[in-house]
């Protein structure tokens, strides 16, 4: 309290002082003006009371920057000032975006205004004050009233190179104690300047007024109009509850008829199940019958499929051993072809030694020539010289010794070679033998070679006809294929036949359910012809034909006749006190008629 009162007296003195201080200038007011500065200190005192500490990880915060951001919220025209104080560079903490937002409101005229809007929505102030802050009191209105006389003055405040962040805001009260010979002075100066501020204070006031009026008169109009569009509505809803209950004792008789026609129904359903039971039988007995004969065809051929399967298994064993064979000719006719070879090889090796024998035969023989012309000439010369030289008969039979030595030579050297020239016949002679033989040999295997690709052909022929045999069997296993479809298909019948039994017995157990149910239906029915099971054959919906899989369903709002998936859907109708059947259709615009109920 004492705070409280303390803050408003100093208010008031530093709004006084401002004022006074502002007209004896008679010109706008800088950032260097001291009882501008000390107003804003003030002010600063005044925000920061009762203000909550907000604890994070960095410390503690107590700034009164984060009421004022509230002003842009609940005042789209001080939007501005928020985005100006927030791209400010120079401002980096909340204090000095606090102070920068004071200096701007006052500068546009509008801190009063601003402050008023804060104060009148307490409930979003409770967040940062606490409930003996002096803005949550009526020392709040006060000062917003005392603020009101601020608006006269013009203020021109530069925020570039202030530093803000780092002020001090300490009260200095030398500004406010003055001379008591000052004060008598002055009486006639003060009670001016009151006069002029009572008189801008009243003409402030005089525009809020007028601007609440102006709102009040507004609102006025809107709460008229609404008021008589609710009584349109209302003579319009007592129209429709009328006309309904006109309608509720028409469905009552209606819905009497209903009943007694859909007891009919159900005695003529029961017959018609009966004779589907019956047909039923009859049905499963003919299928019983023929599974019977299809599965012995299937035995059958399952046998003819084993038989075809191991003859197949026999004619790729003969394959194989016929290749096998086939390899190993080719590999002999590969050796002796080798051996040919070898042997040609050899009879080259020998023709050439023949010819090597067969020149040193003609250069021995032309030796023995040689000799022998020698020795006529040798003779000549003996019987020139026997008569000259007596002497030399020893040296002639010396050389009669040597000539008879040469030629036991020359006939060893004859038999040698004779010796030597039968053997190479002979060898020849062999040698054409073993080709003469060779011939015959290949002879025989181009034979036999010609009469396995004769054997060859036979078996392509086989295996050709083996491989239309298997592409009957492949028609043959595609029958089967087949076959088992058509099984497994009417094993879906049966199955599908027997669930439709099932539900049948279920129908009949709960027949006296359904009966109460149709009671029921009867009741919703309001207008719609409910159609007869003879006369829908196929799904209104989705055209499908009824069956004993696919039974009929009435819808229990238009009274149609749908499949089990057209009509699987429940909605409490007015009429029904419990969810029923209803198709899918009616469904989405009974949806739709809710939403639009309630949106209205």
């Amino acid at each position: 309290m004492e705070e409280r009162a303390n803050l408003m007296h100093m208010m008031k003195l530093s709004i006084k002082v401002l004022l006074q201080s502002a007209l004896s200038l008679g010109r706008s007011l800088d950032a260097d003006h001291a009882p501008l500065q000390q107003f804003f200190v003030v002010m600063e005192h005044c925000l920061k009371h009762g203000l909550k500490v907000k604890k994070s990880f960095i410390g503690q915060n107590k700034s009164f920057f984060g009421p004022l951001e509230l002003v842009e919220k609940l005042c789209p025209e001080a939007s501005d000032i928020a985005t100006s104080v927030r791209n400010l560079p120079e401002l980096k903490t909340a204090m000095g975006r606090g102070r920068a937002w004071l200096y701007l409101a006052l500068m546009q005229k509008k801190l009063a205004d601003y402050l008023k809007v804060l104060i009148d929505n307490k409930h979003l102030l409770s967040e940062f004050y606490e409930p003996e802050a002096l803005l949550m009191e009526e020392e709040g209105m006060v000062i917003v009233g005392l603020l009101v006389g601020l608006n006269v003055l013009d203020a021109n405040l530069c925020l570039k190179g202030e530093d803000l962040d780092s002020q001090v805001g300490v009260i200095d009260f030398s500004l406010y104690l003055k001379d008591v010979q000052d004060l008598d002075g002055g009486k006639e100066h003060e009670r001016i300047t009151d006069v002029l501020d009572q008189k801008n204070y009243v003409e402030e006031l005089n525009r809020h007024l007028s601007c609440t009026v102006g709102d009040l008169q507004t609102k006025i109009d809107g709460l008229e109009k609404t008021n008589s569009k609710l009584q349109e509505e209302l003579a319009a809803a007592t129209d429709r509850i009328c006309s309904l209950q006109k309608e509720q004792q028409q469905l009552r008789e209606q819905n009497e008829l209903i009943r007694e026609r859909s007891e009919k129904r159900v005695e003529i359903t029961k017959q018609d199940t009966k004779v589907e039971l019956e047909t039923y039988k009859q049905t499963r007995q003919g299928l019983d019958e023929m599974y019977s004969d299809v599965w012995k065809q299937l035995k059958e051929e399952k046998k003819a499929r084993l038989e075809l399967e191991k003859e197949l298994e026999l004619q790729i064993g003969m394959k194989t051993e016929m290749e096998i064979a086939m390899k190993l000719l080719e590999k002999d006719t590969h050796e002796k072809q080798d051996t040919l070879v070898a042997l040609r090889q050899q009879l080259e090796e020998v023709k050439a030694i023949n010819l090597h024998m067969f020149h040193k035969v003609q250069n021995a023989e032309s030796s023995l020539q040689q000799k022998n012309e020698a020795i006529t000439s040798f003779e000549e010369k003996t019987n020139q010289v026997m008569s000259s030289m007596k002497q030399m008969e020893e040296r002639l039979h010396h050389a009669e010794r040597a000539r008879q030595g040469a030629e036991e030579r020359s006939q060893k050297l004859q038999q040698e070679l004779g010796g030597r020239t039968s053997a190479l016949q002979q060898q020849l002679t062999q040698l054409h033998q073993q080709c003469s033989s060779l011939e015959k040999e290949l002879k025989s295997e181009k034979e036999q070679r010609q009469a396995l690709q004769r054997e060859l052909l036979h078996e392509k022929d086989t295996s050709s006809l083996l491989q239309a045999e298997l592409q009957q069997v492949e028609g043959l296993k595609k029958e089967l294929r087949e076959l088992q479809d058509e099984k497994a298909e009417l094993q879906k019948v049966c199955d599908e036949q027997e669930q439709a039994l099932q539900e049948m017995g279920l129908h009949l157990s709960q027949s006296k359910l359904k009966m109460e149910d149709i009671k029921e239906v009867n009741k919703a029915l309001k207008g719609h012809t409910w159609l007869k099971d003879d006369e829908a054959t196929h799904c209104k919906q989705c055209e499908k034909e009824f069956s004993i899989s696919r039974r009929k369903h009435h819808c229990r709002n238009c009274g149609h006749i749908f499949c089990n998936t057209c009509s699987s859907n429940e909605l409490a109708l007015p009429s029904y006190p419990k969810p029923v059947r209803v198709c899918d259709s009616c469904h989405t615009l009974l949806l739709q008629r809710c939403s639009s109920s309630t949106g209205s």
